[in-house]
């Protein structure tokens, strides 16, 4: 969502604040990172953030990302 906002495929998100935003540790959006990157789906480095495969990410998020993008129902 947030690099539909910036419209770019890289940003900077600290993973304090994803997990404040989120409601969860910073441990937790560390393992969720270290899962994307493995991935390959995205390079997460000191909170900058570049989506690598944004299908790949699309295809690994819930379907709530697309009803709010309003991609699809």
């Amino acid at each position: 969502m947030t690099s539909d906002r910036v419209l770019s495929e890289a940003f900077f998100l600290t993973q304090d604040f994803l997990g404040d935003m989120l409601g969860v540790l910073r441990a937790a959006v560390n393992r969720a990172a270290g899962s994307l990157q493995d991935r390959s789906l995205i390079s997460y480095r000191r909170g900058k953030i570049r989506i690598l495969d944004r299908k790949g990410l699309e295809a690994a998020s819930c379907r709530c990302y697309m009803r709010i993008a309003g991609l699809r129902s």
